[in-house]
């Protein structure tokens, strides 16, 4: 399942889709030029017990190494599993 993303000046977001239809996503702003603000993960009825607001925040923190930003996880889901995995708070 592949992970989308779309971005403007200053917002984003990681979205899954299936059949044409979304059901996740984590959307996220911009703080300058070194940081982005991970304010919501949502995943709906759907897609729910799958395992993708996981995937979608690990696939955010992914983004934030490749173009060296840091990450405020202000959404209390991604904060929670960036704060359980050690491996993903190199971006905090």
């Amino acid at each position: 399942m592949d992970i989308m993303h779309q971005e403007t000046d200053h917002k984003g977001e990681f979205f899954i889709e299936k059949e044409g239809e979304r059901i996740a996503e984590m959307t996220y702003s911009k703080a300058g030029s070194d940081k982005i603000i991970i304010d919501h993960t949502e995943v709906f009825e759907v897609g729910r017990g799958k395992g993708y607001g996981k995937k979608l925040v690990k696939h955010g923190v992914q983004f934030a190494r490749d173009n060296d930003l840091k990450v405020m996880p202000l959404c209390p889901f991604a904060k929670a599993i960036i704060m359980k995995d050690e491996s993903l708070q190199d971006v905090l």
